[in-house]
């Protein structure tokens, strides 16, 4: 969908747009606050007083794209996973040091890939980050776990025994000009907010300014998906005053689940075929009967109780469940797992879950980009991955802040 004036947005698009349900764009038209057109869409010429739609409609997503480093900018990845920040990282042209991942077939994945990355395979606990001192950047998507609080000082010390202190400490050790924490959005709320106070805490304590942290919306960045990810960016304070840091602008289209799987801007062929889980019969029969953007609730009453036991008399969406996605809107977020009976991620036109090569796409891996290891793996590999998009996007405001810094410098 092409964000220009004379474009017009179907209203389930313009939901997306604003993080609300259709039925409130529905509760708006009514009252005035949106005008559709006959058909029940939207000019966009008409809905640039939301700051979601000027960003779109003014962005400077074209000018980002051509932010080039002025030198190499050396950088290390932890819990690297299969690579989806480390392509958006390598692809606006930092240069990969090291990548450390616990996990066999994504390092194997890395490698498969990658034959040059340095791939540090292992727990992160038992590697030393001295000999990476003073490395220009680091990253990573840091597991979120409750700390313990036990001296309630909320610093360094109190997050031990979590991989948020593996984290810090790998900071502690290389003293990176600037780092950028990866987390889900659910940390700004972990613990009733105490998580994230630590974490603040930890990060000024090793000598560092964090940017007020922020929630990116994937489908602003060029990516056919709903997923949303806290970034966390920090200067070093010696070169705060130097520095200055802007988020990356939106991408002038909302993309679709088309757009992942068909030939068009993201990809120059159609999804190509690959492995994938397949339904048992039963749940097969149920899921033909949904239809594109539907779910359990628009099924029989006497199949949606059959098909969703308890949960049908518990209230609330649970609009996970027994989903099809639409080739007209992004996907939803993707899980471990497209198959489960929480998280289905069916086909919009066939009845199957979404293959490898489709989740890959979703989450805009390259088509080259090969996983390795069972598929329940791979789906999982895929499912945890930083859209690559979004990794881009972000990289390019990293490198055009390390150039900053670097011209500030001289």
């Amino acid at each position: 969908m092409n964000l220009t004036s004379k474009e017009t947005i179907s209203a389930l698009l313009l939901a997306d747009i604003m993080s609300v349900s259709k039925r409130t764009i529905e509760s708006w038209r009514k009252n005035g606050k949106v005008k559709s057109l006959e058909n029940g869409r939207y000019l966009l010429s008409g809905l640039a007083k939301f700051p979601q739609i000027q960003a779109m409609l003014e962005t400077k997503w074209e000018l980002e794209q051509k932010i080039k480093p002025i030198k190499t900018y050396n950088s290390i990845e932890l819990f690297a996973g299969a690579g989806g920040l480390a392509i958006g990282l390598e692809k606006a042209g930092f240069n990969t040091i090291a990548l450390n991942e616990i996990d066999k077939n994504a390092c194997a994945t890395l490698r498969k890939n990658r034959p040059n990355w340095n791939v540090l395979e292992g727990d992160i606990r038992n590697i030393d980050f001295t000999q990476y001192k003073n490395i220009d950047f680091l990253s990573g998507g840091f597991p979120c776990q409750a700390f313990s609080y036990a001296g309630n000082k909320l610093g360094f010390e109190d997050t031990r025994g979590t991989l948020f202190f593996e984290f810090a400490r790998a900071i502690r050790e290389i003293k990176p000009k600037v780092f950028l924490g990866e987390n889900v959005r659910g940390l700004l709320s972990h613990d009733k907010g105490k998580t994230l106070k630590a974490i603040k805490a930890v990060i000024q304590e090793l000598g560092y300014t964090l940017i007020e942290p922020r929630v990116l919306k994937a489908i602003f960045y060029k990516v056919p998906q709903k997923r949303e990810r806290l970034f966390l960016v920090c200067i070093r304070n010696d070169l705060v005053k130097n520095a200055n840091f802007e988020w990356p602008e939106p991408f002038n289209k909302v993309l679709t689940v088309k757009d992942a799987l068909k030939k068009g801007i993201l990809y120059d062929s159609d999804c190509p075929e690959s492995q994938g889980q397949i339904y048992p019969e039963q749940k097969k029969k149920v899921l033909s009967m949904v239809p594109p953007g539907g779910c359990w609730v628009n099924l029989p009453d006497d199949i949606q109780k059959e098909y969703m036991k308890k949960s049908y008399f518990m209230g609330g969406g649970k609009t996970g469940m027994a989903r099809r996605l639409s080739y007209d809107s992004p996907s939803l977020t993707l899980t471990c797992a497209p198959a489960q009976k929480q998280t289905e991620r069916c086909h919009p036109k066939e009845t199957r879950p979404l293959n490898i090569r489709e989740y890959a796409r979703i989450q805009t891996f390259p088509d080259e980009w090969e996983f390795v290891g069972s598929i329940s793996s791979q789906y999982k590999q895929i499912g945890n991955a930083v859209p690559v998009n979004l990794a881009h996007a972000m990289a390019i405001k990293l490198i055009a802040l390390l150039n900053n810094i670097e011209t500030s410098k001289k």
